[in-house]
């Protein structure tokens, strides 16, 4: 699905992301883990068209999509999600769904004069589309609420919406626990999973809790100082020394787990 080859990308001279080389399989839930400051940021936004590598290749089903802009990624189906949520603020739940598939009718002003019977097919199904992702994701009940109101864990779930509103095939979820209660927690957890498993997505994502990576992921990538220094299971990696050594600035009880 993704095939990363040899990226490196440096910033005034640091080394963010160092010669790394992994591959997200198709119908994956792949884990990316290190410490801050590892680089995993960084190799995101290059796979995702935001900045460009120095050098490397990245392919998406075998098309070569080194340095591609993002709208252009965005239309073969690889979505990024951030860790702080990007919603439109004083839309309702609903509209922030709405207005994310590409190319309605509804946004050219002759065709909302002339074909306004295109327009309005089409809004219905895009409506359609959008009460489907609420039910699927339990927020039907807050369809009407303006995005701004939620819960930092409902808007992960709302980003999470969004990207269902698109032909998305691989998507890359940039810390998708990050500041949520484990109630939420387990709710985004489980949307994931039935993603995957019910519709076909692909994962590529970045957590610090490592409960939430051993229940999704594998295989699970480590990078430390730029560099990927361990790929495989959760149970491996969780007893890699060199692993453990990258993360005892942190305590390794605290960051790996506390299950050895």
């Amino acid at each position: 699905m993704i095939r990363i080859e040899r990226i490196s990308k440096a910033f005034g001279g640091l080394q963010a992301v160092r010669d790394v080389s992994l591959d997200v399989e198709p119908g994956s839930i792949t884990g990316l883990i290190g410490p801050n400051g590892a680089g995993k940021s960084t190799l995101f936004n290059i796979i995702a068209g935001l900045i460009p590598a120095d050098t490397g290749r990245i392919y998406l089903e075998g098309q070569d999509i080194t340095g591609r802009r993002p709208h252009r990624l965005f239309h073969q189906g690889l979505v990024r999600t951030f860790q702080v949520p990007h919603e439109f603020a004083r839309m309702t739940v609903r509209e922030n769904l709405m207005v994310v598939p590409p190319a309605q009718a509804g946004e050219n002003l002759l065709q909302s004069w002339f074909r306004w019977e295109k327009v309005r097919r089409q809004e219905s199904a895009v409506r359609d589309r959008a009460e489907d992702v609420l039910e699927f994701l339990s927020l039907d009940h807050l369809a009407d609420e303006r995005a701004a109101n939620l819960s930092g864990g409902q808007k992960k779930l709302l980003d999470l919406g969004r990207t269902m509103m698109t032909d998305a095939r691989a998507v890359l979820l940039d810390e998708p626990g990050a500041g949520v209660n484990r109630t939420l927690l387990g709710k985004i957890s489980d949307a994931i999973q039935r993603l995957n498993r019910e519709r076909g997505y692909t994962f590529f994502l970045i957590e610090h809790d490592m409960d939430l990576i051993a229940k999704l992921c594998n295989p699970v990538h480590v990078m430390a100082n730029g560099g990927l220094i361990a790929s495989g299971p959760m149970a491996e990696i969780r007893q890699n020394e060199e692993v453990r050594e990258a993360y005892l600035g942190g305590g390794v009880s605290a960051t790996m787990g506390a299950s050895e």
